[in-house]
């Protein structure tokens, strides 16, 4: 059981509600806290004085008074008009995490929430009701109003619902889990919606499966520097001394311990070869930078699951409200960009060393990894595959960031279009465990041409467990199966922890041991 007080939520707490349905709870300082901040927003609504978001519109309608008896009316239609997303629904997890989200930073005490509603908001967490939520329309100021609406709709017995699999109404989805409809007071409309939770949602998952894809990436590498019969000399701890960046120097310890005892890179220790390309060589570089982006990511995402982002914003000290920006997503927007370039680098390196592989003139492999050319295309193909994700990263990976469209007639003047820098880092990540996937099918096969030398301890592993899945291509078969077989190995895990068994945990961005 988690308990929330809008402080102390972490990435793995947000990563085991999502994905693996830890139940939540408010805690005893949560609860203290969103009761006295409500105390302070039921004090401002026996008065007549405007106040934003509480006795007056939204938006440009700021400026219009809503009188006593139409504020509850004034919540809840919010909530209704706001709902204006399209698209294909956000999977389950980004929702989940998304509730979650919301619920922490209701906790904060900055919101002004009745109690009873956020317990409601946990209650379909922990009893699965899943809203329907379509992933598009937000620009990610003012925060992810659309999204969060489509949340909030089921709630009040409106919008639709997934329960068990199925789409239902949101009166459905609530019966169904014995859960009672909200009426909302003054203010809870906006403070269920006004927040960064469902771009800091999307972002938390993807820095999770990010985490392990780096990782892989390394497991990749080493496997093509294997069947490229490369050089294990660029890895030399003294070389990342040189030049202390975190990353390159965990990611040189990567490849040396998943290439120890290589019977492979034993075998042309004397070769004239000096160095080799920058793909093999330059690998704890690049990975390297890839990881370090991916820590400055960890520490926005850190301090936005903890954070009060919407608006205006109560004062736990003094009862004074305060206007501000807090729903802006342009701090999450920025990594999110970052994250995608960090992403888009692994698979644009990935596809130069598969180039390789596929290429004789380059490799001492047979032509597109095949013993009988000609009649067969060998892995000809699956570079053009590789080829195209990586093209298709290049257009996501532009900064949704960069762009800005004003809205609510130009109240609204800058927008941070940080949900859609998530979602693109989302897409960007599947195309990379695919463009990884292919790099290592084809070591695979390039280190089936040089037994009965033996690959290392690690890459040993990841050639063993790929093996077990896809057997050695001899004659043409369809390549799309088999992509997808170790596309799996690396989407559930299963690859990482056959080298992590191994040669235990790689290492993610520590200093160097030697």
């Amino acid at each position: 059981m988690i308990q929330l007080d809008g402080d102390s939520l972490t990435l793995g707490d947000v990563v085991k509600v999502a994905r693996r349905f830890e139940t939540v709870e408010i805690s005893e300082a949560g609860r203290r806290q969103i009761v006295a901040s409500r105390a302070i927003v039921n004090d401002v609504l026996e008065k007549e004085s405007p106040v934003y978001g509480i006795s007056t519109g939204f938006g440009d309608f700021s400026r219009i008074f809503i009188s006593r008896e139409k504020r509850e009316k004034l919540q809840r239609n919010l909530i209704l008009s706001h709902a204006t997303g399209v698209g294909e629904c956000l999977p389950e997890d980004v929702v989940r995490a998304a509730m979650l989200l919301r619920a922490n930073s209701l906790c904060k005490g900055y919101s002004g929430i009745n109690l009873s509603t956020v317990e409601t908001l946990l209650a379909m967490l922990n009893r699965r009701v899943y809203p329907a939520v379509p992933a598009k329309g937000s620009v990610g100021a003012s925060g992810d109003l659309a999204p969060l609406s489509h949340i909030m709709l089921v709630m009040l017995g409106e919008g639709q619902a997934f329960v068990d699999g199925k789409l239902v109404t949101g009166a459905e989805a609530l019966a169904a889990a014995d859960i009672l409809a909200v009426t909302l007071g003054g203010k809870e409309g906006l403070a269920l919606i006004n927040g960064t939770q469902v771009m800091t949602a999307v972002g938390c998952l993807v820095w999770q499966d990010s985490v392990e894809l780096m990782k892989l990436a390394d497991v990749a590498a080493a496997l093509s520097l294997e069947a490229l019969k490369g050089t294990r000399t660029a890895f030399d701890c003294r070389i990342g001394r040189a030049r202390p960046h975190i990353g390159q120097i965990g990611t040189a310890e990567n490849m040396l311990r998943l290439t120890e005892k290589s019977g492979i890179i034993s075998s042309h220790a004397n070769c004239s070869k000096v160095q080799d390309a920058y793909s093999l060589r330059c690998v704890p570089q690049v990975h390297g930078a890839s990881k370090d982006a991916l820590r400055r990511v960890e520490e926005t995402l850190v301090v936005e699951i903890n954070a009060a982002t919407d608006n205006p914003l109560i004062m736990p000290d003094n009862g004074e409200i305060l206007s501000g920006g807090n729903f802006h997503g342009q701090p999450v927007a920025l990594v999110m960009d970052y994250l995608k370039l960090a992403l888009a680098e692994l698979g644009s390196i990935s596809e130069r060393r598969l180039n390789r592989l596929m290429d004789s003139h380059l490799s001492d492999l047979p032509a597109f990894l095949t013993a009988y050319p000609g009649e067969n295309s060998g892995l000809m193909i699956v570079q053009y595959t590789a080829a195209s994700l990586v093209s298709e990263n290049k257009v996501l990976v532009h900064p949704a960031s960069a762009d800005s469209i004003p809205t609510s007639a130009n109240q609204e003047d800058h927008v941070s279009m940080g949900t859609i820098a998530a979602r693109q880092a989302r897409e960007i990540l599947e195309n990379v465990r695919y463009i990884l996937a292919i790099e290592s099918m084809a070591a695979a096969q390039g280190i089936d041409f040089l037994a009965p030398l033996a690959p290392g301890a690690g890459t040993g592993a990841a050639y063993k467990v790929i093996r077990e899945t896809v057997p050695r291509l001899d004659e043409d078969r369809v390549p799309s199966p088999d992509i997808y077989a170790v596309y799996q190995l690396i989407a559930n895990g299963t690859m990482l922890e056959a080298v992590e068994r191994v040669v235990g945990p790689l290492a993610y961005g520590k200093t160097c041991s030697e």
